[in-house]
Parts: structure tokens; C-alpha cells; sequence
């Protein structure tokens, strides 16, 4: 915001500087507080969680080793000196014997073309392995935040009530003064009215420890800006259990056997293909004496595995028994997230039938006796003390409404982003531009 020139020229410093500045803070201040909505949370947790940066790495650096997987080994270079007399009168000359050489060579060693194909696919396979977790690491984060923000926003909510209530109780409390005034009402109608609101005080300290709870629970996923004001509401998503029974077998920390197994089944691949044999090339030039002449040599070398029943194949019966030992693992994840599932969905619908019962009948039950006590009351048929009880009924359905509904909303949440094929590529949907 700009400052009037008029108001400017007629400032005395420092006085007017300090007013400006006063002034400045308190209109940007608002200007500049950024709110913090759910699919904002969502976008800066996948931003700002190291994590996630670190994984990022770790698929990069399984990428860069995945490059020379299939490469041939480095060629050797091979130096030396053949037949070199140590007797004699000749004895340590390089030139005076006819066998005498010096020798440079080089060798390449040509692993069988099946080993090398596996090494391939075992380095792809841990790609896949790395970008699986990464997968299981990105939608663990994006549920934990969803469930923090909506722990905070449900606490948020419940405050709010607390303080349209302190409204209310002092319309109470100016009406029993009245009542005593008139002298339709005892003294001690006064110091029920004034528990009532320290009651109300109790709930409001109890619920502001809690948003403190839920603020520290959020800035673990989206750092400082956990402190911000929220803005809108979590997405009510629509939770059907053939939906997820069908994506159950997509669960992320299944998905990652497939990764794992293909790796595996590249390592029994290798492990088999040593049962063939590699073999080398080895080519060297060797120089005599001035009076001799020179050689050249060429070798071919071949592994012999004629020994496979003690070398290769115990190998390769150890990874075919780690191969089928992760199956059995995959099995076991498998049972124990299907009991998840139907643990975590039937308490899913315990708190959508509790919302729906908090809402329809609970709270217009309690509306209905705070009305019939406030009538017994003014007509004098009534005791204050049942006025005050239905009273603190009736809060006490307001703020459960609004717990249980948070408490739907985060089980809907860790429904979502456990079980739904959807989730997986929600962030690109739900990130906000920043």
C-alpha cells in the first residue's frame, strides 16, 4: 500500500517514520499470510520432504549403475620380460640370448553373452526396485500430511464453536441476572451460569493444546508453513470397498515384490549362466636383441566349469530358494494388508454411521431438551441445573460432530492413499501452483 505524498511531507521524523512503518506492518502483515489448503499441504510435503529428495537420489545413483551393467570388462595391458638369463657371463642382458623378449600385451576377458544379459536385467530390476519405494515413500507422505491437515482443521472447527458459545453463554448469563433481579431466581442460579463458562474455558485450553499437537504434527511434512491459516475443506472422497479390494493387489509395499522378484530372477539367471564358460583374447608383441627378430602372440583362454556340482550348483539352488522364499513373503504382506483393509473399512463405516447418527439424532435430541429445559425454566416448572446439563449436552454433540467427522475424513485418507490406484498420481492433480 502507498503512503500519501501530502502525508508524507507533513511527518516530523522520527515520529512520522516510526507511524509509517506501524502502519505498513499492520496492513501487509494480513496482505502477506498466506493460507495453507489441503492441496496446497499436499504439494509442499512432496516438495519439502527430504525423504522423498533422498530417494530421488537413490534412484539416480541405481540409473547411473545400471549404464555399465552390460559393458565387457576393462581390457588388461600386460608388461613383461620373458627368458632372461641370470647365469653366465650373458646374465642379465636383454639382448645377447635369442629367447630373451620384452613383452607388452594386452587381454580382454568376453563373459558369456547370457551373464551379461542378466547383469542387465538385475540393474533394471533394482531401477524398478528403487522407484517402487519411492512410490510407497511419496504416498505414505501424502497421507500422513492429509491426515495431519485434517487433524488440525477439525480442532480449528471445534474452536470456532467454543467461541460462538462464549456468545451465547453471556446472553445466559445477562438472562439469569435478570431472572434474580426480578426475583423470580436464587443466588446460586448466578454461580451456575459462571461454571458453565469456565467449563467452556476448560474445553478451549484442552482444544488449544490439541491444534498446537496438530500444527507440530503438520510442520513435520510441510515445515514452517504448518503455522499458517487454513483455507477450505479436505475432499470428501467416496470410499467403496469393491474399489479397494480390486486395488488391493497394487498396494505400493506389493508392488515392490515385483521389483524385487525381478532382480532376484536376474541374479538365478546369472547364477545359471556361470555354468558356461566365459573365455579371454590375449594378443602380445615381444622384441629380441638387435640381431634376432621379433615375435607376436595370440591366446585364447576358455573357463572349464566341469566342477558344477560343487561350485554352480549350489549357487544357483540358493538364489532359486531365495526366489521362492520372496513369494512366500509377498503372501504374507498380502494376507496382513487384506486384514488391514477390512479392519481399517469396517471402522470407516462405524464413524460414517456415527456421523450420520450425531447429525440426525443426537443433536437435534439435545436441541430439543436444551429447548424443553429453557422453557421449563423461564416458566418457573424448572430447575437451572437442568438447563445448564442439557446445555453442556448439547455442546458436547456439537463438538463430537465435528471430532467424528475428522476422524472419518482421516480414516477416508488413509483408505485413499493406501489402497487407491488413483492416488498414486494425485499430487500432480492436487499440487497448486506455488
Amino acid at each position: 500500500m502507498r503512503i500519501p505524498e501530502w502525508a508524507v511531507r507533513q511527518c516530523r521524523p522520527p515520529y512520522c517514520r516510526m507511524a509509517v512503518l506501524l502502519v505498513l506492518a499492520t496492513l501487509a502483515g494480513p496482505a502477506f499470510a498466506e493460507s495453507l489448503s489441503f492441496d496446497r499441504a499436499l504439494a509442499l510435503a512432496l516438495r519439502e520432504t527430504p525423504m522423498l529428495r533422498a530417494e530421488a537420489f537413490q534412484v539416480d545413483a541405481a540409473r547411473q549403475a545400471a549404464i555399465p551393467s552390460g559393458e565387457l570388462p576393462d581390457p588388461k595391458l600386460a608388461l613383461g620380460l620373458d627368458n632372461v638369463p641370470i647365469e653366465g657371463a650373458n646374465r642379465f642382458s636383454l639382448g645377447s640370448e635369442p629367447m630373451t623378449m620384452q613383452r607388452i600385451g594386452v587381454m580382454q576377458e568376453f563373459p558369456n553373452m547370457a551373464k551379461r544379459s542378466a547383469r542387465v536385467e538385475a540393474a533394471r530390476g533394482r531401477v524398478a526396485l528403487g522407484e517402487a519405494q519411492t512410490q510407497i515413500t511419496r504416498l505414505s507422505v501424502l497421507r500422513e500430511t492429509a491426515v495431519a491437515w485434517i487433524a488440525r482443521d477439525a480442532v480449528e472447527r471445534q474452536l470456532a464453536r467454543i467461541d460462538e458459545l462464549d456468545s451465547e453463554n453471556r446472553l445466559f448469563d445477562a438472562a439469569v441476572r435478570a431472572r434474580i433481579a426480578g426475583g423470580k431466581g436464587s443466588a446460586l442460579d448466578a454461580v451456575a451460569s459462571r461454571q458453565e463458562a469456565a467449563m467452556i474455558d476448560v474445553r478451549r485450553d484442552e482444544l488449544a493444546a490439541r491444534r498446537q499437537q496438530a500444527i507440530a504434527a503438520l510442520k513435520r511434512w510441510v515445515g514452517p508453513r504448518a503455522e499458517a491459516p487454513l483455507s477450505g475443506t479436505a475432499p470428501d472422497w467416496p470410499i467403496a470397498r469393491d474399489m479397494l479390494e480390486h486395488a488391493l493387489h497394487g498396494h505400493p509395499e506389493l508392488a515392490i515384490f515385483n521389483a524385487r522378484g525381478r532382480v532376484m530372477d536376474a541374479e538365478v539367471a546369472e547364477a545359471r549362466a556361470d555354468r558356461k564358460p566365459d573365455w579371454a583374447l590375449e594378443m602380445a608383441y615381444s622384441k629380441r636383441g638387435a640381431q634376432f627378430g621379433d615375435m607376436a602372440m595370440v591366446q585364447v583362454s576358455f573357463d572349464l566349469p566341469v566342477f558344477a556340482a560343487s561350485r554352480q550348483d549350489p549357487r544357483i539352488a540358493a538364489r532359486i530358494a531365495e526366489r521362492e522364499g520372496l513369494d512366500a513373503e509377498r503372501e504374507t504382506v498380502l494376507r496382513e494388508h487384506a486384514a488391514m483393509l477390512e479392519a481399517d473399512f469396517a471402522e470407516y463405516q462405524r464413524l460414517d454411521r456415527a456421523v450420520k447418527r450425531q447429525r440426525d439424532v443426537l443433536l437435534p435430541l439435545a436441541a430439543e431438551k436444551v429447548d424443553l429445559a429453557m422453557a421449563g425454566w423461564r416458566g418457573g416448572k424448572g430447575e437451572l441445573v437442568d438447563l445448564v446439563m442439557a446445555r453442556r449436552e448439547r455442546i458436547d454433540a456439537e463438538l463430537m460432530i465435528i471430532a467424528l467427522e475428522g476422524e472419518r475424513r482421516q480414516m477416508a485418507a488413509r483408505l485413499r492413499y493406501a489402497y487407491s490406484e488413483s492416488a498414486g498420481n494425485e499430487p500432480a492433480a492436487t499440487g497448486e501452483k506455488q
